[in-house]
């Protein structure tokens, strides 16, 4: 009898796609060189877009397993840089969509893809981070790359009771940065503040604000997952030679601005991709997230979930109804 692990997999039905946890043959694994076994997954709003009904269509194969994030440990290697035994992270490189993912009790994947899990993490705190810590980091980096330090001012991260923008504000606290966040959930505000921000603003007073080309500058650099119509507030209130840092379109992906805040104040807006980046960047930004993020504010934003509760989960995550990050114990 062949062995088989228990997955998230989705299948396409006549009218839609449908998610079920499922037991799947080992046999059925995709091409890779290393097997891992896998402890803990996450979600996503990637995640919750894919299992519930696969929308946007960023799968085109099916059944298929999702999950663009998963730690363990390597089972099996073909390849000489991992051995049996070895801690692993992997995010990004469009596993979940493109290739079988992470929401599963295995994961066969290419070598390249896989990154050593950091001393000082466990697989679940890697996971607790996932891609959108990941994506905070490269946030982070970027807007310092491009001169943003504590004595310049207030950095706003817009969505703050998201995954990314809860991790965001931990890691520009720790590092001395003055955060105010935005949130549409007031309800969060101690949470938030717990976390690090010195203020929490209703989303609305950027969302749905009535904004000038140019406003009163304020903010000294920005991490923004939302986009749309807040991006566009945010850009008239950058301060001179501020940079935002721009990772996701929660709020469309239609931005109606000018160049003046560009021409006028040379601001920046810095696009991040946390998908393809080259494996020396990712391992440099790995180092940098198990020093600079600090373990007890990542543990207050982290509950666990087990495998059964990912389709209601990524119902929750697209309505907006997931406070900082979901791990999914795949074992549990």
């Amino acid at each position: 009898m062949s062995e088989t692990f228990k997955a998230v997999l989705l299948e396409q039905g006549e009218e839609k796609v449908s998610a079920s946890v499922t037991d799947v043959d080992v046999d059925a694994l995709p091409e890779g060189d290393v097997t891992v076994a896998v402890e803990y997954s996450t979600i996503n709003y990637k995640d919750g877009l894919v299992v519930n009904g696969n929308v946007g269509r960023l799968v085109r194969e099916f059944p298929h397993v999702p999950g663009i994030d998963f730690a363990g440990t390597v089972e099996r290697s073909d390849n000489a840089a991992y051995a049996p035994g070895d801690k692993v992270v992997l995010t990004g490189w469009r596993v979940g969509e493109a290739h079988w993912g992470g929401l599963a009790q295995k994961a066969r994947v290419k070598a390249d893809w896989l990154v050593p899990l950091p001393d000082g993490l466990t697989t679940q705190q890697a996971m607790a981070v996932g891609t959108a810590g990941f994506t905070s980091m490269l946030c982070v980096d970027a807007l310092e790359a491009h001169g943003l330090t504590p004595d310049r001012g207030e950095v706003l991260v817009t969505g703050g009771a998201g995954g990314v923008g809860s991790v965001a504000i931990a890691i520009l606290a720790k590092l001395g940065y003055t955060v105010v966040t935005s949130s549409g959930r007031r309800e969060l505000d101690d949470y938030l503040k717990g976390l690090g921000a010195s203020e929490v603003i209703d989303r609305a007073d950027l969302s749905e604000a009535e904004s000038r080309p140019l406003e009163r500058e304020r903010w000294a650099g920005c991490v923004d997952a939302v986009a749309g119509k807040t991006l566009a507030t945010v850009l008239a209130q950058m301060k001179y030679g501020g940079s935002v840092a721009a990772c996701g379109l929660a709020g469309g992906n239609i931005l109606e601005t000018t160049v003046l805040p560009f021409l006028l104040r040379g601001v920046n807006i810095l696009g991040i991709d946390s998908v393809m980046q080259p494996q020396e960047n990712r391992a440099r930004i790995w180092q940098r997230i198990a020093g600079d993020l600090p373990l007890d504010k990542l543990d207050a934003m982290t509950s666990v979930a087990p495998l059964g509760a990912v389709p209601d989960l990524a119902k929750s995550i697209l309505a907006g109804g997931v406070r900082g990050r979901t791990v999914i114990d795949v074992n549990a």
